[in-house]
């Protein structure tokens, strides 16, 4: 018997659906509990040559959302914008993983959660949610005294850096400090002529080869060093935060939600 038919399945929009996430996530709702990809969707004269298991592509996304329950997003900046009107419109729930996302699309996002349910994330591991967490408690437990360095590491075809999880870690880490990331971060050190600022917050980004993601948060301190360290092998492991993101989702009232909820951690 097919256990997925027996039973109530959520039905997912899946927009960004031909990129290195999108097809990862194709693969693995295949067999994930509960959840069925009801709509590929692509954007317009982007639409891949080959066929695909499952849904039929597609670039019509208000006529994905019809038939789907919620929206998951792994398209681009400009298509998270295009993702938020049209769930309002639709009046579905968004989990969106893209990063690189301005201030301005920040601001939209939060004011579409006043419409719906919002789930917006950088890292959808619950392993590198966990690291957040360590990191949070750790900047507070240290305090600025210990230097803390960032590092990502990530496929050569990413096109944002620092990553949105390393952003992310260094929010958290300036979140435990009571300061503001922006205030305190340095981004590299190529050209610096001064000496390390205390309470700095250093970033740094490598783009190589088909790495899937790697973070690295250094605390160093007087005579001993913290090193915390999360490695996703695979893409996979997104995938699977993603999916549980997007069932967890439906059926919540309108609002903010973090992937720390989802997946039962103690992070905000």
């Amino acid at each position: 018997m097919n256990t997925k038919a027996a039973e109530t399945m959520t039905r997912i929009a899946l927009f960004g659906a031909a990129g290195r996430m999108g097809r990862t996530i194709l693969e693995l709702a295949r067999d994930y509990p509960g959840v069925t990809i009801s709509a590929a969707v692509v954007r317009a004269g982007h639409v891949p040559a080959e066929p695909t298991p499952g849904p039929a592509w597609s670039t019509d996304l208000k006529a994905a959302l019809r038939a789907s329950d919620v929206l998951l997003d792994f398209s681009s900046p400009a298509g998270t914008a295009a993702a938020a009107d049209a769930c309002v419109a639709a009046g579905k729930p968004l989990v969106t993983g893209v990063t690189g996302l301005d201030d301005a699309m920040r601001a939209k996002l939060a004011a579409a959660s006043q419409r719906i349910a919002v789930l917006t994330a950088p890292n959808m591991s619950r392993a590198a949610n966990l690291l957040l967490a360590l990191t949070r408690a750790a900047a507070a437990a240290l305090g600025e005294e210990y230097d803390l360095e960032i590092t990502d590491i990530h496929h050569r075809a990413k096109r944002d850096a620092p990553s949105g999880t390393a952003l992310a870690l260094g929010e958290a880490a300036a979140a435990a400090r009571h300061v503001r990331l922006e205030d305190h971060v340095t981004f590299m050190r190529h050209g610096a002529s001064e000496p390390r600022r205390l309470g700095s917050i250093g970033m740094a980004s490598v783009r190589a080869g088909d790495a899937a993601g790697e973070h690295r948060v250094l605390f160093g301190g007087p005579a001993e060093s913290l090193e915390l360290t999360h490695c996703a092998t695979s893409r996979t492991a997104f995938a699977r935060g993603a999916l549980a993101a997007a069932k967890w989702i439906v059926g919540r009232p309108a609002g903010e939600y973090s992937m720390a909820a989802v997946l039962n951690l103690p992070v905000s």
